[in-house]
C-alpha cells in the first residue's frame, strides 16, 4: 500500500479521499488554491501545498504545479477524485510519466471511454445495448444524413463526440431542421471542445437517467455493485440520486450488471467507473462511462457497505479487489441530495461567509462536507457544498429519513437549494418513483414559470 496520497481537488471529495487514505493508514498531501487556504482538509492534510491562485486554470488544472508538489512532497500517488482533471487522459499519462501512480484507469482507456463514439462501439463489442444511432462520425452529405436519420426514426439528437456536461447537443424533430443542426452542433463543438465530431442517435422522449457502478483491478477482476437513479435532474445536472432505482428488478440489474464488467474485462479496465444509461420501456441503452468516482458514489456505499474509494487505492496500489462478486449484497434503499449554494427557485450561485453550520444526525444519515462554521464559499468553483446521504431498510424510511435531516441541516450566511429538495421530497411523483430525466424541469417550468 502506498505511504503517502496527494489529492488533486477540493471541496467535500478532497476530504472524503483523505478520511480514506487515513483509515488504511496513508499520509495525504492536499494541494490548494489560494483562495482554499483554510480548508478542512487543508487543515486536516499532513501536508499542504499552495498550487496557484484562486481561478482554477492556474491552480486545480495547473499540471505542472501538481506534479511538482507530488515531488516535493514526496508522494507516490496522485487520486484525481471527480471534476478537474479526473477525466483527462494527457494528465494521468503525465502522472505515470513522471514516476508516479494516477489512481484511475490507464490514459489510453480515459481516451477510449471519453470518446462517445468509440466508447459505444467498445460497448457494443461487449454486448451491452447502446441506444440506436449513426454507428460513427457524420459527414456533411444531406442525403447521407437524410438516409442515417429515416433508419433511427425522429426525433434524433445530434451530440459531440468529445462533449460532456449537457454542453453540443441539439434536438431534430424533422428532416427540415436536419442538415442546419448537424452544421451548427459542429461549429459549437469545434469551438467549446477543439474537435468537431458529431454523431447522431435516436432521442428518448422519457427516459430515465440509471448507471451501474463497476470496480475493477489489474488481476482480471471485475464487479459490478447495483445501479444508482439519477433522473432528478436540472439541465443535466443530477439534483438528487438514489440506489437502487425503483422498479428495477434483481434479474435485469444482474443482467445489466454482469454486461458492464464483462465489457470492463474486455477492454482492460483499472479502478472505479460508472456505465450511465437512459432506461425505457423496460431496455437499457449504454450513453457514456465516466471513468472516475462519481459525485453520488455514497448511496452505493450505503447499499453495499463497500468503501470505493479504499477499493480505488487498492487496485492503484496493484492489489486485488477486497471483495468479489458473491460478496455484494444490496441491502435497503438510499438517497442523496446534493446541498448547493445557490438560490433555491432562481439558482443563481450564492458564495460568501458561512455564519452558522450544522449538520443532521441519526439513525442512517451520512454527510460529506467540509464546511464548517465561518469558512467562506469562494465564488470560482463547483456550488456543491454537501451531501446528505439517508439509508433505511426501505425507500419509504430512506425518504422519511431524508425529511427529518433536511429540517436539522442549519446553513446561513449564503443560501441553499435546501427548501428545493424539502419540495421534491413531499412531490407525489418523486415519492411514487420512476421519474424520467425532464420531470425537474417540467416541474419548474409549471410552478415557476421558467423555461428550459
Amino acid at each position: 500500500m502506498f505511504e503517502k496520497v496527494l489529492i488533486a481537488n477540493r471541496g467535500e471529495i478532497a476530504l472524503r479521499i483523505q478520511r480514506a487514505c487515513r483509515e488504511l493508514g496513508i499520509k495525504t498531501v492536499a494541494v490548494h488554491s489560494e483562495a482554499d487556504r483554510e480548508a478542512k482538509y487543508v487543515r486536516l492534510a499532513d501536508e499542504s501545498v499552495c498550487i496557484g491562485p484562486a481561478s482554477s486554470a492556474q491552480s486545480y488544472l495547473n499540471v505542472p504545479s501538481i506534479i511538482s508538489a507530488a515531488e516535493v512532497t514526496g508522494a507516490e500517488a496522485i487520486h484525481p477524485g471527480y471534476g478537474f482533471l479526473a477525466e483527462n487522459a494527457d494528465f494521468a499519462e503525465r502522472v505515470e510519466k513522471s514516476g508516479f501512480v494516477f489512481i484511475g484507469p490507464r490514459a489510453e482507456t480515459i481516451r477510449l471511454m471519453g470518446s462517445k463514439i468509440s466508447a459505444k462501439d467498445a460497448m457494443e463489442a461487449a454486448g451491452v445495448p447502446v441506444v440506436p444511432g449513426s454507428g460513427g462520425a457524420l459527414n456533411d452529405d444531406p442525403e447521407a444524413l437524410l438516409s442515417i436519420a429515416e433508419k433511427i426514426g425522429f426525433p434524433v439528437i445530434i451530440k459531440a463526440s468529445a462533449g460532456g456536461g449537457g454542453r453540443g447537443m441539439r434536438i431534430v424533430q424533422n428532416a427540415d431542421e436536419l442538415v442546419a443542426a448537424v452544421a451548427m452542433t459542429r461549429g459549437e463543438a469545434g469551438a467549446a471542445f477543439g474537435d468537431d465530431t458529431v454523431y447522431m442517435e435516436k432521442f428518448l422522449t422519457l427516459p430515465r437517467h440509471i448507471e451501474i457502478q463497476v470496480m475493477a483491478d489489474e488481476h482480471g477482476n471485475a464487479i459490478f455493485l447495483g445501479e444508482r437513479d439519477c433522473s432528478m435532474q436540472r439541465r443535466h445536472q443530477k439534483v438528487i440520486e438514489e440506489a437502487p432505482a425503483p422498479g428495477i428488478s434483481s434479474a435485469l440489474r444482474n443482467t445489466i450488471g454482469e454486461r458492464c464488467a464483462e465489457a470492463c474485462r474486455r477492454i482492460g479496465y483499472r479502478g472505479a467507473g460508472t456505465f450511465e444509461f437512459l432506461y425505457e420501456n423496460g431496455e437499457f441503452f449504454f450513453i457514456e462511462m465516466n471513468t472516475r468516482i462519481q459525485v453520488e458514489h455514497p448511496v452505493t456505499e450505503a447499499i453495499t457497505g463497500v468503501d470505493l474509494v479504499q477499493e480505488q487505492l487498492r487496485v492503484a496500489a496493484g492489489e486485488k479487489l477486497s471483495v468479489t462478486q458473491k460478496d455484494v449484497v444490496i441491502r435497503g434503499h438510499a438517497i442523496e441530495c446534493r446541498i448547493n449554494a445557490e438560490d433555491p427557485f432562481t439558482f443563481v450561485p450564492s458564495p460568501g461567509r458561512v455564519t452558522q453550520f450544522h449538520t443532521p444526525g441519526g439513525p442512517g444519515i451520512r454527510v460529506d462536507s467540509h464546511m464548517y462554521q465561518n469558512c467562506t464559499v469562494p465564488p470560482y468553483y463547483d456550488s456543491l457544498i454537501a451531501k446528505i446521504i439517508a439509508h433505511g431498510d426501505t425507500r419509504a424510511q430512506a425518504l422519511a429519513r431524508m425529511r427529518i435531516a433536511l429540517s436539522e441541516m442549519v446553513v446561513e450566511g449564503i443560501k441553499t437549494n435546501i427548501p428545493l429538495h424539502q419540495e421534491l421530497l413531499n412531490d407525489p411523483g418523486f415519492i411514487a418513483g420512476g421519474t424520467s430525466i425532464h420531470y425537474l424541469e417540467e416541474k419548474l417550468a409549471r410552478e415557476r414559470g421558467k423555461g428550459h
